[in-house]
């Protein structure tokens, strides 16, 4: 019986509150609109105050209250998590009043909600590029912020996400070897793993993930080697070991060490048995 109680006193104030919300999108009042519009905000009502806002920021431009209304309905969207829609008000707002009172919040909570919609880096990145450069873009207007920091962490995390994504694509045209659907010539794979992985350290130089892209390139290259014909060989067991070298000089106790002392003991024996 109490329990019952208890859902009929529920029901009644979901209906009540849902009669309010009713009357308030009627109320031809825009300005009494808009006072319910932040107070649903601050009640974290915002699937609320942003249908309310979508037709008042409108009204409102050219107004006093225009600048706070685009404002809050960005809020509002990144409070419900459509940080696609959000970032798109936030940019809204920062280019109509690029010295507005919220243009630096604006800013960053437009980065950071792209951050958040960040994908897997199996999937697309479009998103990651564009909190990148939005995240570049706020540290070039407030570079005494106190977010830098913050936003300095984030775009070297998001950085890393596209690092990974190479570094997957580099595993990829390793393991799939002397597999020739995608190359009228045998190699091709081992030829773009050596290519995508001097790319990424070229465009991702601090990585985390540099010694495993060396470690494919110089792997590649070996196996390339090892099926080339005669007159490629010399040049490319020279090559291995000529990135031995660099890899032991940048990473000496490196992980991989061991098997690139191996591929560069066996290229270094080729090429003085063979007279390479």
């Amino acid at each position: 019986m109490r329990l019952r109680y208890i859902y009929f006193l529920l029901a009644v104030l979901l209906f009540t509150a849902c009669g309010e919300f009713n009357k308030v999108l009627k109320n031809p009042n825009i300005d009494e609109r808009y006072e319910y519009a932040r107070k649903y905000f601050n009640e974290g009502k915002f699937s609320r105050s942003a249908t309310l806002l979508e037709d008042i920021f409108t009204v409102y431009k050219g107004t006093s209250k225009a600048e706070e209304s685009l404002y809050l309905l960005a809020q509002s969207y990144y409070g419900m998590k459509d940080y696609q829609t959000a970032s798109e008000y936030f940019k809204s707002y920062y280019t109509s009043y690029p010295k507005g009172e919220y243009a630096e919040l604006a800013r960053y909570y437009s980065a950071y909600g792209l951050y958040l919609d960040s994908p897997d880096p199996r999937l697309d990145q479009g998103d990651t590029y564009k909190a990148i450069e939005q995240f570049q873009e706020f540290m070039e207007f407030y570079p005494q912020s106190e977010r830098k920091e913050e936003a300095q962490r984030i775009l070297f995390e998001l950085q890393e996400k596209l690092a990974l994504k190479e570094l997957m694509a580099v595993r990829l045209y390793y393991n799939l070897g002397d597999y020739v659907i995608a190359y009228p010539f045998p190699g091709g794979n081992y030829t773009s793993c050596v290519i995508t992985a001097r790319n990424a350290m070229r465009t991702y130089p601090y990585s985390k993930y540099r010694e495993e892209f060396m470690y494919y390139s110089i792997r590649a290259k070996y196996d390339l080697a090892i099926q080339s014909v005669d007159e490629k060989k010399s040049l490319r067991y020279r090559d291995v070991v000529d990135e031995y070298y660099t890899y032991k000089n940048e990473y000496p106790e490196g992980k991989y060490m061991k098997q690139i002392q191996k591929m560069f003991e066996q290229s270094s024996k080729e090429i003085k048995e063979n007279h390479l």
